[in-house]
């Protein structure tokens, strides 16, 4: 399983990657895995400031729909257009193009209180 060491993450698995202030955000390798075939990506926050640790949207699997937590309190500043037609993105690819928003964040600190690669490595246990 991959864990890119640029990245912070959540216990909740989503992943960030902060460039100055805006950030990218989507879910983990590990997650997609637990949640199996991604057939829809419901986001309608764009715009809206979201604190951390709300929910932002939900993907939808074959079996189960789960929420998409907010790492960072953030505005939501884009959507990844292509999770409308192709949600499977997220299954092929979730550290690149299954990325799900991009995130104007309000205080770009908050993002190294989240895990690093080794320390979500140990929680999901590969």
């Amino acid at each position: 399983m991959n864990f890119p060491s640029n990245l912070r993450y959540t216990k909740d698995h989503e992943w960030i990657l902060l460039e100055g202030n805006v950030a990218t955000i989507g879910i983990t390798e590990f997650a997609q895995r637990e949640l199996g075939d991604i057939v829809f990506v419901d986001i309608n926050s764009l715009n809206k400031l979201i604190n951390a640790e709300e929910v932002f949207g939900t993907v939808e699997a074959v079996k189960t729909v789960s929420d998409l937590f907010m790492p960072v309190a953030g505005t939501v500043s884009e959507i990844n257009p292509e999770l409308d037609g192709s949600p499977e993105l997220v299954n092929q690819d979730p550290y690149g193009d299954g990325w799900m928003v991009k995130v104007t964040v309000t205080n770009p600190a908050d993002v190294d209180a989240l895990l690093d690669a080794a320390a979500y490595q140990a929680l999901v246990g590969e």
